[in-house]
């Protein structure tokens, strides 16, 4: 189980850093739930918080219209059979590196729940 939600990890990296949503999408279950300081900031209402399948298409295809060159490097994996922890940098050109780490919940296969902090 271990080896799968190392493999969800780096099919998410994948998918996330060539904005590939439809990718991206696939890992998750369709009533996920996602956490993001970013999204409580862009979108107040949400109180950072949004909900299934529908919800993060909105989201992530935002940032990545917003941010064509938005990337993530990878620094630290660490999974188990419930969760995966992922240590990242935010770059985007014209900012600051941002460190990143997000915590992936995953049961049968596909993430139910993520969280995002930043460092």
């Amino acid at each position: 189980m271990e080896n799968q939600n190392e493999n969800i990890a780096r099919q998410w990296f994948d998918a996330f850093n060539s904005h590939n949503l439809d990718k991206l999408l696939s890992l998750y279950d369709d009533n996920a739930e996602h956490f993001s300081p970013k999204l409580k900031i862009r979108k107040p209402e949400t109180n950072g918080f949004v909900s299934g399948k529908h919800a993060l298409r909105d989201w992530w295809q935002d940032a990545f219209e917003r941010l064509p060159e938005l990337h993530y490097k990878a620094t630290s994996l660490t999974a188990n059979n419930e969760r995966i922890f992922m240590e990242y940098i935010r770059i985007v050109p014209g900012e600051e590196n941002m460190l990143v780490a997000e915590v992936l919940e995953v049961k049968s296969g596909k993430i139910v729940a993520s969280r995002v902090y930043h460092g």
